[in-house]
């Protein structure tokens, strides 16, 4: 069985939690400061930023913007 994984270089709203996590473990202490706990969550591999976001109360595009820094940095 094949696992369809995507590459994850930059962080849209549409990327998933699982697979961001997975390429950038540096990005998991921001979720973990801010209430997301996703990380350790079975929708975390089908969950995307953007509803991450909308299901804490969080600005998806901040928190897009966030993420990227982290990575880029």
């Amino acid at each position: 069985m094949k696992i369809d994984i995507d590459r994850v270089e930059t962080v849209t709203p549409n990327t998933l939690i699982g697979d961001m996590v997975l390429f950038h473990p540096e990005t998991a202490e921001l979720l973990f400061s801010i209430g997301m706990h996703c990380l350790g969550c079975p929708s975390s591999g089908v969950e995307t930023v953007k509803d991450a976001a909308s299901v804490h109360g969080l600005d998806a595009d901040d928190l897009v913007r966030k993420l990227n820094h982290i990575i880029k940095n």
